[in-house]
């Protein structure tokens, strides 16, 4: 049979690839191929191997913990960092182990069913396929979860015992909380990242896209668990209430003239820190947003595509309806009129609602319901005032309560510099 140019052509490619390479007959491999199921290392911290998968489970765990909104161009950076903090944990899992302590698996799994229940709300198992159809896996997690229990062991034994608060400077603190009885304290976060003159450039280069991230909707929690170098790292970077007087100076300034939920970036002592208010307060004094409620939430979606001027007769007719709620007791029935979703709450703060609804809630009188709030995408809800209760009285910081907030802060400060010791003697090979 004839050939057509175009098979002629298919067999001259397909001899091509041995005439070209000029592959002798009758050879033989000089060494072996390497393991498909062996995992090439990324670094080996003291003869334990962490691998590049290793570091893409924990990536996709900060992915989900910023609901898929890490721009590609994050994805580097993170790896670099992410692979610092397995060097960190792998350093504070050996020390411990030298120190013999012992984290029990019984243990990690028993802490990794309440990450499960809280931050997942799934079951060990869902968590489990939810991790892996991610591309993490609840290795990673419970890694981390072995390296927090070693380390907090390990300081409990080694640092906790050596730390001394005398009497007296807990009773000037409680002297000066008295003094300060109505002044305001300071609700905050921090991404503490350390500088030197030779890196300060690059490391402020660094704070800036993060704080761009974090505008622009990143989670300010992952970001610090993964970046920060504070000893609050570990709790998302919450700085907890302090006052003005306790901050750096450059702190300080800036806190105070923050509005809440604003982060800034702020020269801080040896670095700079990312600051994020979160909320204020009046020293020793009840806030009235503290007042505890009781709600019934009646709710509306509104259709893919359905545009403003469309849902407009809607949300007006749901607006009219919801006001003619008189007490708790009515709104189940205007809600079946009007196929609203019903939800009961209770006990709820005021300071944890929207911004634009505080104020609402405690001018509301019970049993009325506040104006529609919400959006095309998320949908329109009322909220019913069941009930509200006012805040107890405060209650001033007692003698033990400052003595143990003293010792956690001189002991996270010698958690920092027992880990730098630690990098300094490791022996970290990188590939």
């Amino acid at each position: 049979m004839a050939l057509t140019p175009a098979s002629s052509q298919t067999v001259a490619d397909d001899a091509a690839p041995q005439q070209a390479l000029d592959i002798p007959e009758g050879g033989q491999l000089l060494a072996k191929p390497s393991d498909p199921n062996v995992r090439k290392a990324t670094a080996i911290v003291n003869g334990e191997i962490i691998t590049g998968t290793d570091v893409d489970q924990r990536l996709a765990l900060i992915v989900i913990a910023n609901e898929n909104q890490l721009p590609p161009e994050e994805m580097a950076r993170f790896r670099t960092q992410i692979l610092q903090n397995l060097i960190d944990e792998s350093l504070q899992i050996q020390e411990a182990a030298a120190n013999e302590i012992e984290v029990t698996d019984a243990e990690v799994n028993q802490y990794f069913e309440r990450v499960a229940e809280q931050n997942f709300k799934r079951s060990v198992a869902d968590t489990d396929k939810y991790l892996t159809s991610r591309g993490s896996s609840i290795a990673t997690l419970k890694r981390q979860i072995k390296a927090e229990l070693s380390w907090n062991r390990l300081l409990s034994r080694n640092v906790r015992p050596f730390i001394n608060v005398s009497d007296d400077e807990v009773n000037a603190i409680i002297e000066r909380i008295n003094t300060t009885k109505g002044t305001t304290e300071y609700r905050l976060g921090e991404i503490y990242l350390s500088a030197t003159p030779e890196n300060q450039e690059q490391v402020f280069a660094n704070a800036r896209k993060i704080l761009e991230q974090i505008q622009q909707g990143g989670s300010f929690t992952a970001y610090a668990r993964q970046f920060s170098e504070a000893s609050t790292a570990a709790v998302g970077g919450d700085l907890g209430w302090v006052r003005l007087e306790q901050l750096p100076q450059s702190l300080a300034t800036a806190a105070a003239e923050m509005s809440n939920n604003e982060i800034v970036a702020v020269p801080a002592p040896g670095g700079i820190s990312l600051l994020l208010l979160i909320d204020r307060r009046q020293v020793a004094t009840t806030d009235p947003r503290d007042s505890m409620l009781s709600l019934k939430q009646l709710a509306i979606s509104f259709p893919a595509g359905m545009t403003e001027a469309q849902a407009g007769p809607v949300v007006k007719r749901f607006s009219e309806e919801t006001q003619k709620i008189r007490g708790c007791g009515t709104a189940d029935e205007i809600a079946r009129t009007l196929s609203a979703d019903v939800v009961n709450r209770d006990g709820i703060k005021v300071r944890d609602l929207p911004g634009p609804l505080q104020q609402i809630m405690l001018d509301l009188p019970v049993g009325q319901s506040t104006p529609p709030y919400g959006s095309m995408q998320d949908g329109i809800r009322v909220f019913v005032l069941c009930g509200r209760d006012a805040p107890e009285a405060t209650t001033q910081e007692s003698f033990d309560d400052v003595m143990s907030r003293l010792e956690d802060e001189r002991i996270n400060k010698r958690a920092r510099l027992y880990l730098r010791d630690l990098r300094r003697d490791a022996i970290v090979e990188y590939n």
